[in-house]
């Protein structure tokens, strides 16, 4: 993109640092921004006020941006996920979904399921007060949309759903597993997993085993990435194919 780059983990613990003392660092440092992951992102947006209602709606972020003007936050998880669903399924509309896991990603992926149409998303998260606050700022958002509660016996029968998210950190590299029983069953049209280190995860057999064309959290990865990009550097990138075609090829060699 011709511009001079420096993109560097940080990680509070390894800094000594908690989350707010880092995010001021980051701004005295001179950072354009940061992006946020798990498990910060709804402490994110309690530090930085929205650049967008819906992110403020949402509840999380995991991209600041700070300039002239002050911090602001955004949520390139929500429209990476929005972006990422079109290029793999078009027009096509996400149906009744069941959402597990309520948390800055969960949230993200709720409402860009509510900006693609869905029929119905129904919530799942260990922890209750997370959903009802999740349902609420969807009912909020878009009331069109019916949102419920979904019991934990509805993880293992998923009949009369469309499509199924893991918006959970289950299955990542240290964090083994899937949100879904062994013998979980039903025939849902499609499914999304977050996790994207590793891409091949216990979610991702599960859906195919149940006939599910499935879309890599890679995907989500990838487009955020390119629209925080275009929030840090003010820069539109025209040619996403040729963005993902050079990161292929660094990767192979």
């Amino acid at each position: 993109m011709g511009r001079n780059v420096s993109y560097d983990p940080l990680i509070p613990a390894e800094m000594r640092l908690g989350f707010p003392d880092l995010v001021a660092h980051c701004r005295q440092a001179g950072f354009d921004g940061v992006n946020v992951t798990y498990p910060h992102k709804e402490q994110a947006l309690a530090l930085v006020p929205p650049g967008d209602p819906v992110v403020g709606a949402m509840g999380a972020a995991n991209t600041l941006r700070f300039g002239a003007q002050g911090a602001q936050a955004f949520n390139t998880d929500c429209t990476g996920f929005v972006a990422a669903r079109r290029a793999r399924f078009g027009t096509a509309a996400p149906g009744r979904v069941l959402v597990i896991g309520a948390g800055g990603l969960g949230r993200a992926v709720a409402f860009g399921l509510a900006a693609l149409g869905a029929a119905g998303i129904e919530l799942f998260d260990t922890d209750l007060a997370k959903v009802v606050a999740l349902a609420g700022a969807l009912r909020g958002h878009a009331p069109g949309i019916p949102v419920s509660a979904a019991a934990p016996d509805r993880l293992a029968d998923l009949t009369g759903l469309d499509g199924v998210v893991n918006g959970t950190p289950l299955g990542m590299v240290r964090r083994p597993g899937s949100p879904l029983p062994a013998a979980v069953t039903g025939r849902p049209a499609w499914a999304f997993d977050a996790v994207y280190t590793p891409e091949d995860t216990a979610f991702r057999a599960q859906a195919l085993a149940l006939g599910a064309d499935f879309l890599s959290g890679y995907e989500l990865y990838f487009h955020q990435g390119v629209q925080a990009f275009e929030i840090f550097a003010g820069q539109r990138v025209d040619d996403v194919a040729w963005v993902r075609a050079t990161l292929n090829h660094r990767g192979r060699g």
